[in-house]
């Protein structure tokens, strides 16, 4: 009972990763259009944070925690959210919601090539085959002239690059770290951390900050999204992937998440979606196949 109990949660939290962090992109798009990137995380992150520490004082969960903890939560809250998810989010002012997520779709080739480098470990067949199938699909998509349009959008690019190598290399360090034991306690420590610093950013780069009732009806229904689906339900999921199921799999997230990302930029935002944009994306979920189905070592 008690294993299939644990795998129902793995499938529960690999839907949220994959479907409700591929609409993020597109909740993300709808509100830095008229916040500044850096106060939007800062509010986004700082309400979950305090909304995840209350759900855990209410199920009664041990808030005691060690400084060693305490010193990796809050490390791991800079490779994923403010480096990771915030600067992400700042280049999204010059980039389609769609392409970006495409972007992140490097992810699992970093975190393979960070566990052959750092850690020694080898890539098994599948994961080699997973990878090269996301590379192609990849290419695919960013091959399409008419995604890259500006300057800015090739600076976009460049910066969401080094976003995704620094989450990648989060994810690497949370699968080994010593983090608080329960991953509410965990996350909320994360996202308030997190919360904090991005204020200061922003009060550092002057952005304006306003209250929630000068908001459009379409950031605020999308924050709100981005705190509840976006915060407290996929990244706590994330979370607790990250510590039952191998790295390179949590990684996934990012080939699907394109597919999702596409859809809803295409449907809500008027963004294009080409043929070849759809067999790449194709071509992006077989490779999630074959990752996903390697054996765990």
């Amino acid at each position: 009972m008690k294993a299939t109990k644990t795998q129902i949660l793995i499938v529960f939290a690999f839907i949220a990763i994959y479907v409700i962090w591929g609409s993020t992109y597109l909740f993300n798009k709808v509100a830095v259009t008229e916040l500044p990137p850096f106060f939007l995380a800062s509010i986004r992150f700082s309400t979950a944070g305090v909304l995840m520490m209350l759900i855990a004082k209410i199920v009664g969960a041990n808030f005691k925690i060690s400084l060693n903890q305490f010193k990796n939560a809050t490390i791991a809250s800079f490779f994923f959210l403010i480096l990771g998810n915030s600067v992400f989010v700042w280049a999204l002012q010059f980039v389609d919601s769609g392409f970006a997520a495409l972007i992140a779709s490097t992810q699992p080739l970093f975190v393979l090539l960070i566990l052959r480098f750092i850690d020694r470990k080898p890539m098994q067949k599948k994961s080699i085959i997973g990878v090269t199938l996301g590379i192609l699909g990849m290419y695919l998509l960013i091959s399409q002239q008419e995604l890259v349009t500006s300057a800015q959008t090739a600076t976009g690019i460049l910066v969401m690059l080094g976003c995704v190598l620094g989450w990648s290399y989060g994810g690497v360090f949370v699968s080994k770290a010593d983090l608080p034991k329960n991953f509410l306690v965990s996350t909320g420590i994360q996202m308030i951390v997190a919360g904090v610093f991005l204020a200061l950013i922003s009060l550092s780069f002057k952005e304006t900050w306003s209250l929630p009732t000068s908001w459009s009806s379409n950031v605020q229904i999308a924050m709100l999204l981005l705190i509840f689906l976006g915060g407290i339900v996929a990244f706590t999921a994330f979370n607790y992937l990250l510590k039952v199921v191998s790295t390179e799999k949590v990684a996934t997230s990012a080939y699907v998440n394109p597919v999702i990302a596409l859809f809803m930029g295409w449907c809500f935002l008027d963004e294009k979606i080409s043929m070849q944009s759809m067999v790449a994306s194709a071509i992006l979920l077989t490779g999630v196949y074959f990752i996903t189905s390697r054996k765990r070592r």
